[in-house]
């Protein structure tokens, strides 16, 4: 299916049911994702949903800091327990912060991991694709422990135009890339480094609709509880459900569903409609390997954390910031995204009718926490 054959049909399932929703109406036809997929039911909203999942963390999950994937195998879960039939091709190592980065030549070689983490091992079990992980690296033979790996971008594109098709069968392509779940939140001016958001806009470029999810770390951001990989994959997938009911699944913008910190027991505030914020939340910082030497040549590649701190870079000057409802005030912040973060700036029309929709989607009916 092209590009413009996907979008006329998401304007008219889209212009269909709003104007039940705006009139209070429940959405009485249930509309499928795609030509495959059957009705959608009470208990597993996404069934028949086909979703290709990646992320920028890679498909390791081997990491006491779970910050090498742990988030995809807990929202391939909570997907597949909700009726989606769920691919992984992603990033053989971790790639955050490549942004939307692609490689130009080589050779992609695909791991197909059998042996999935401890306690996901049955998750996804009986679905048509028989929901198989890959990662993807750069070598002409199986890739090995120091094997570069694919970019994020590199993974979409690949799975989009080959992949999916020579791995699951699926010829006519999945109808929804997510990616993530991301270990730490990408908000504010981070979006445009993150490989978990440009996974999503390369997702939207191929006429495909998409949504990348990140979860907030610990207070440190260096440790990243299960808890709110948990608590995040859950809420996901209802919020899939309730865009599939009401056909708001888009490929005009990559959504950004961006999750708090819930570890400590305490529960997410409701997702607010946000733009993505200017300030600094974390940043790159290079420091001399030997300070004070004059004209060194190394310098180390650390990271900062804005904590606060009264500086003007960490100041967000944004009135409805990602960052300030998710980190301040504890909300689940969600915005669209295009690839200049301007989606809605310059928009009209049909443009305009998808963003109002999604907007009162989100503060009226998405779940809760």
């Amino acid at each position: 299916m092209s590009r413009t054959q996907r979008r006329r049909r998401t304007l008219v399932t889209l212009t269909v049911t709003a104007a039940l929703a705006c009139t209070g109406a429940a959405a009485s036809a249930n509309t499928p994702a795609s030509d495959h997929a059957p009705q959608t039911g009470q208990s597993r909203p996404l069934a028949g949903l086909r979703v290709l999942l990646t992320n920028d963390d890679s498909m390791r999950a081997a990491t006491t800091s779970n910050a090498d994937g742990l988030g995809l195998y807990e929202i391939r879960k909570a997907l597949c327990d909700a009726g989606a039939d769920v691919v992984v091709i992603a990033p053989w190592q971790v790639q955050s912060g490549r942004g939307t980065a692609v490689t130009n030549g080589g050779t992609l070689s695909l791991s197909h991991r059998a042996q999935l983490p401890a306690g996901y091992e049955n998750d996804c079990s009986g679905t048509p694709s028989g929901s198989p992980v890959y990662g993807v690296c750069l070598a002409t033979g199986p890739c090995g422990p120091d094997s570069p790996s694919a970019t994020p971008t590199d993974t979409v594109k690949f799975a989009l135009r080959a992949g999916l098709a020579a791995k699951a069968g699926w010829r006519s392509g999945p109808d929804l890339v997510v990616a993530g779940i991301n270990s730490g939140p990408n908000v504010s001016a981070q979006v445009n480094d993150s490989g978990t958001v440009g996974a999503a806009l390369a997702a939207i470029h191929e006429g495909v609709p998409a949504v990348a999810f990140s979860s907030s770390g610990d207070a440190t951001q260096r440790h990243f509880p299960v808890a709110n990989y948990r608590a995040h994959a859950r809420f996901a997938a209802g919020f899939l459900g309730g865009l599939r009911e009401r056909g708001l699944f888009t490929d005009r913008f990559a959504l950004k569903v961006d999750y708090p910190d819930v570890s400590a027991g305490q529960k997410a505030k409701p997702p607010v409609w946000t733009s993505v914020g200017h300030g600094k939340v974390v940043w790159h910082a290079y420091e001399p390997r030997t300070p004070g030497e004059p004209g060194g040549d190394l310098f180390d590649i650390t990271l900062g954390i804005c904590d606060n701190k009264p500086t003007s870079d960490c100041t967000e000057t944004v009135k409805d910031a990602d960052s300030t409802a998710m980190l301040g005030r504890g909300h689940i912040a969600v915005a669209p995204v295009t690839a200049d973060r301007t989606y809605g700036a310059r928009t009209s029309g049909a443009g305009q009718r998808d963003l109002a929709h999604l907007k009162w989607y989100v503060e009226r009916h998405a779940p809760r926490s």
